[in-house]
């Protein structure tokens, strides 16, 4: 479902990712760990369209990213590290909003399920966005997203602003997006909740994918030491 070859992309004369291929399968959750800089965000960017590689191929749904980009993004939900809503809107009616800019309509007790879902309180709905905290807003973010109901869900940072609570929330959501049958990138430093969360986990570091594993092969101590390891060296 997601597919990078060979992808490399420099920002003045400094490469962002280099020689980048990994593929994520139907089903499947990869989380992309490594520090600010490591190419995480340019990797999501590429795969959304906004950055073209500089050489080598990004495939979604075995389309050309660079090359069918309007088609591409109908198949996508994201959700960044700060979702960007409307102040002055209730969060009910920024999904609202939002899904109606997708093109979908949806009856109110409909979009009050999405926010149900996940994790926000139901005496919320009807408050302005001002009034939200960070891990508020994030989770009207990932609600827009799964309302899209789309094939690819590429996530920066999703669990940033949330309590422990809401982010074990947010993970059996994505168990459940993959349940059905979506495909999820997770970019994050959240070491034990990519561990509890993803299928595979990559290690980035200055554009390089150094090491990719199975969370089923390394407990949650392994895993941090060896990212520690390859951040050290």
């Amino acid at each position: 479902m997601i597919k990078i070859e060979n992808a490399t992309k420099s920002f003045q004369g400094v490469n962002a990712i280099e020689n980048l291929s990994l593929s994520i399968e139907k089903g499947e959750i990869l989380g992309l760990l490594g520090a600010n800089g490591a190419g995480k965000s340019t990797t999501i960017n590429m795969l959304l369209g906004f950055i073209h590689p500089d050489s080598g191929s990004v495939f979604i749904d075995q389309m050309n990213v660079s090359e069918k980009t309007k088609e591409v993004r109908k198949l996508i939900g994201y959700i960044p590290e700060n979702v960007n809503l409307y102040p002055y809107l209730s969060g009910i009616e920024n999904l609202d909003y939002f899904c109606r800019l997708a093109g979908m309509k949806y009856e109110k007790r409909e979009l009050e399920k999405f926010l149900i879902t996940c994790g926000l309180q139901n005496n919320a709905f009807n408050n302005k966005v001002s009034t939200y905290s960070k891990g508020m807003r994030q989770k009207v973010g990932i609600a827009i997203a799964y309302a899209k109901k789309t094939k690819v869900y590429l996530l920066d940072e999703p669990a940033s602003g949330l309590d422990p609570l809401a982010s074990n929330e947010l993970s059996i959501l994505l168990k459940k997006l993959v349940a059905e049958g979506a495909t999820i990138l997770m970019a994050s430093h959240d070491i034990f909740r990519v561990r509890e969360v993803c299928d595979r986990i990559g290690i980035l570091k200055k554009g390089n994918l150094v090491k990719e594993i199975r969370s089923r092969d390394v407990s949650a101590n392994e895993l941090e030491n060896l990212y520690i390891e390859y951040m050290k060296n």
